[in-house]
Order: C-alpha cells, then structure tokens, then sequence
C-alpha cells in the first residue's frame, strides 16, 4: 500500500539523521545560493507541544511534563522568531517572498493565538509574504474555539488543518486521540464562519479494531462537515510507539496491508462522488485552488526553511536539521549559534532520485523523457500492468492509474533501483 513521505504537512520525525556538521553561523555552501529565489520558497514551523502523546505518533513532540528545564511553551515564540531572523540572515539580500508557511507540530493551537501570529508577522517582516501566500496551521479540534480562530484569520492565517482520524470512539481510543465525536466536523464549522475558506481534515485507516462500516462512517462525518480537503492516510506503526508496543505484546493485531488497500479504494469511491479528486496519492481536493500549495512546494523541489527543534530544511540542493530537544534549540539560538544538528548536499543523482519519488505521486505525473533508459523500459511494463495511464503515456508522462495509486511505493523502487 502506498504511504505517505515524511515531507508531508506537519510533523518532524522523532530520530535525527547523520549528517555532515552545520557551521554555527548558519552559512549554506554557495552552491545551495545560486538561484536562489528563481524556485517557490515557504517557511515550516514545527511547533513542538502536545497536550498528550497520542500512541502511534513518532514525531518530535513534547508534553509539558516532558519538556524539562530550558524550554516553554511561553518562550517559543520568541524563540522561533529568533532564527526565522537568522534565516534572513543566511540568505542574504534576495528578493524572497514566502509563497507559504505551515505551522505542524506537535499541536500549534497549544499556543496562545497571538503567538502564531507573531512569528507569521516576523517572517513577513524579514522576507515578506508573497501577494496570496498560503498560511496554515495545524490544530487538535479540541485545542481551538471560535475565537482562536477568528484571531487567526485577523492575524493573517487563511488555511486550516484539523487532525480528525476518524470518526468512531474506539478507533480514536485505540489511536489515544481525546477529541469526542463530533468535535472535529464543528471545528470545521467554526473555521468557516471565522473566515477559512480553506479547511482540511486528517484521517487515517487501517487502525487495529477498525471495520470497512468504521471507515465508511468516517468519511461520511468528513464529508458532511464540507472541507475543501481531505488527507488520508495509512497507520504505519512506528517502532518506539505504545501502539508498537501493544502489537509486539499481542494485545492488538498488525495493520494488514490488503485491508489497507481496501480502505483506500473505499476512500477514493465516497471523496470522488463527493466531488474531491486526488492530486496526491494520500491527498483530495474539491477544486485546484483547494490543493495544499506548501506541500506542493515540498512535492516539486521548492525550498523551504524549518523553523524549530528538529526541523528539516532545503534549500538549493543543501538539506539540513535541527537539534532535537526544545531546550538545546532555545540554548543555541540564545548564543547566537545556528541550531542546525547536520546537514547533506545532495547529488544530482539524489536529486533525480528524489523527483521521482514525489512528482510520481501526483495527478500531473512525471515526463517520461526526463528518465533513465532504464526507467521507461520500467515504465513501459507498468503500463501493461495497468499501473499507468494510457492517454498520458502517449504525451509522454506517466501518471498512475488508481491501481498504480495502491501500488505506488513498489512502482517508485523499480524505478529507482
């Protein structure tokens, strides 16, 4: 079944790659400059707080009793805002309008609204906000009310992403998710009449426990409450988790990977009918200008830097990330160091690699003149096997069929063998 990347909207890995040491200034390799500001540019702000830890999250997240000595959540905004001031500072004079700004997490609605604003209002400052700019935030249906989001929208936020899973009480209980029933289609609600125009939801399937009616019934409340987009996305059961954990012990049973495949038809057929149509494999939107523009500028080689523990950035072919823990991300940038852990310069054979992987995930395919030999030879036997589109092959692009949807990941490694 295919899953989703970690270059998704939200959400910062829990473990830190190796890597080659990141200066203290900052500074990025000249080849990581040129041409900067010649390809879509955005901010990531990874927001590190949660009320709880949800038990098959895997990301770098804190609870208050977790944090420990050096960080708060009362301090982050000034933090965040110190090396949104430290990007500038790297990136020197060009011209950078920010064309998006995601805030993940972690839950970002943790913080006070005004906080989130702030750190919109210092990247604006510092770079400036392209004319349109997407602005998002992530949020817990529980972690925001009416007037949180009325605040937002008046500070300049016009995106929101609620974290609904599902719909049934004991899939939720399962997933350690505390919204009730109901909450998340309200938080839609309530994002309308403050002025969103455009609202996502998160599901997942595949949970232990969760039947073919359980799913139905989610997608249905989804559908019912009138985002203009919805995620959907597979379980995968992280090592280190509780709910890995609770599998290892026998209490619950491993996602299967055909019911998953199952829940994904079953997705496609209710978002379709409802008038969403896939451009990602995992993502659905109810018109062009619905489509997630931050994750398409992940999807299709922009740069973006990622601000907070943890976080990732790319920018010119250099990717870099973060220290992990709140405390010793406060701590660097308190001296004026870069908080950078380590970083890589990918190859143009990398480079290659990676484009494949993301861009055949979308509606708009990828060019087949632009692959090895090799590759279209591989692709030419996926048509036979019903992976790709016809019509578009013979323009010259593969783009897959709702068969090669499922069967994605398996089609990418062929490709990049």
């Amino acid at each position: 079944m295919a899953q989703g990347d970690w270059r998704q909207t939200g959400g910062v890995p829990s473990a830190l790659l190796d890597g080659d040491p990141v200066p203290a200034s900052g500074d990025l390799p000249q080849t990581a400059l040129d041409g900067l500001g010649s390809r879509p540019f955005g901010f990531y702000v990874h927001v590190p707080f949660c009320a709880t830890r949800c038990g098959y999250c895997d990301f770098n997240t804190y609870t208050a009793a977790e944090l420990g000595p050096g960080a708060s959540q009362r301090d982050y905004a000034a933090t965040a805002i110190e090396e949104v001031r430290l990007a500038r500072r790297v990136l020197g004079t060009a011209a950078l309008p920010v064309e998006t700004v995601f805030f993940g997490g972690g839950t970002p609605t943790l913080l006070p609204a005004a906080d989130l604003v702030r750190v919109l209002g210092a990247i604006d400052d510092e770079f400036g906000l392209a004319p349109g700019a997407e602005v998002t935030t992530e949020a817990n249906p529980e972690s925001v009310d009416q007037a949180y989001l009325e605040a937002l929208r008046e500070g300049g936020f016009n995106r929101m992403s609620f974290g609904m899973q599902s719909a049934s009480e004991h899939v939720l209980k399962v997933l350690d998710r505390r919204h009730s029933r109901g909450r998340p289609e309200q938080a839609v609600q309530e994002a309308r009449k403050a002025g969103f125009e455009h609202v996502n939801l998160d599901l997942i399937y595949s949970t232990p426990g969760e039947t073919d009616d359980d799913w139905r019934d989610s997608l249905a409340a989804a559908l019912a409450a009138g985002p203009d987009h919805v995620s959907a996305y597979s379980l995968i059961v992280e090592d280190g988790t509780r709910l890995a954990a609770r599998i290892r012990r026998g209490e619950l049973p491993m996602p299967d990977d055909d019911v998953a495949a199952d829940r994904y038809l079953i997705a496609e057929e209710m978002l379709s009918a409802a008038g969403l149509e896939w451009y990602e494999v995992s993502n659905w939107a109810a018109a062009d200008e619905a489509r997630c523009r931050h994750n398409l500028l992940y999807w299709t080689g922009g740069d973006w830097w990622g601000v907070g523990p943890g976080a990732h950035s790319h920018v010119g072919g250099t990717r870099w990330w973060n220290v992990k823990h709140p405390a010793a991300y406060a701590s660097r940038l308190a001296s004026g160091a870069s908080p950078g852990h380590a970083r890589e310069e990918l190859t143009a054979e990398d480079r290659a690699v990676e484009r494949i992987m993301l861009e055949l995930r979308l509606v708009s395919g990828f060019p087949l003149s632009d692959l090895p030999t090799q590759a279209r030879t591989v692709c030419a036997r996926a048509l036979g096997d019903g992976l790709l589109e016809v019509e578009p092959f013979k323009r010259g692009r593969a783009v897959l069929t709702l068969r090669g949807r499922l069967l994605a990941d398996a089609l990418v490694r062929d490709l990049t063998p």
